[in-house]
């Protein structure tokens, strides 16, 4: 489902992202995690197609990020870590909004939106500004348009901010109902329990540079520690 291949990204003389090949495959939950500023949310947006790579080829589901962008980023659902949203609109309006994006037809738009401001505690207050809503509200209001066209592919950078456990709980188990069906989940914490709990495999990533990848059993074996729990691999991975 997603392929980078030598995939980097540089600023000037420094280097965000370097040379980093990566493959998952489609149904699964795939984390990606690394200290802060070691390159995942650069990565991410090259995944997205928010910002061009300077060297490197993005694919999704087969299609060439940079030869076919409108193609590639119809197979995305995208949560950014923060909620970007226009607080004018109503709840309602803005999966109107989103689904026009996305050309989905208004009577299946319909049934999917009630289906997923149900899913997600918000159809009582669908017709409210966005602005009355809480952090939470919002970013389950982004979940609920990243999933409104049925996406192949899920990216989440930090799926968890500002929700309650009864959210988390909620995400956990959509996260699994969308891979058993076929759905690829990339996603991006610092949440290392919720990667341990959720992910098929892991990717860490320090100084913009792939460290490791496998199951937890794989990257315990990177470490030769084979009782390590993933914060314990983590630490060693990415120590100074």
């Amino acid at each position: 489902m997603i392929k980078l291949e030598n995939l980097s990204k540089s600023f000037g003389h420094i280097f965000a992202v370097r040379d980093i090949t990566l493959h998952v495959r489609a149904g699964e939950i795939f984390g990606f995690i690394g200290p802060n500023g070691a390159g995942k949310t650069t990565t991410i947006k090259m995944m997205a197609g928010l910002l061009s790579p300077t060297q490197g080829m993005v694919f999704i589901d087969g299609i060439n990020m940079a030869e076919e962008p409108v193609s590639a980023k119809l197979k995305i659902g995208l949560i950014p870590d923060r909620p970007f949203v226009y607080e004018k609109l109503t709840g309602m309006e803005f999966l109107q909004f989103t689904a026009g994006l996305y050309g989905v037809e208004a009577s299946e738009f319909k049934k999917k939106s009630i289906e997923l401001l149900s899913r997600f505690s918000l159809y009582d207050r669908s017709n409210e500004l966005i602005e009355a809503y809480s952090h939470g509200m919002k970013q389950r209001l982004i979940m609920c348009s990243a999933l409104l066209h049925d996406p192949r592919l899920i990216v989440v950078d930090e799926p968890m901010v500002g929700l309650d456990p009864r959210g988390i709980n909620m995400v956990k188990d959509l996260f699994r109902t969308l891979a058993e069906s076929g759905t690829t989940v990339f996603m991006s914490t610092h949440t290392l329990r919720l990667a341990e709990e959720v992910c098929d495999r892991i990717a860490i990533i320090h100084k913009g540079e792939l460290m490791a990848i496998g199951t937890i059993q794989d990257l315990r074996q990177h470490v030769q520690n084979g009782d390590a729990d993933l914060e314990q691999v983590f630490f060693q991975i990415t120590q100074e």
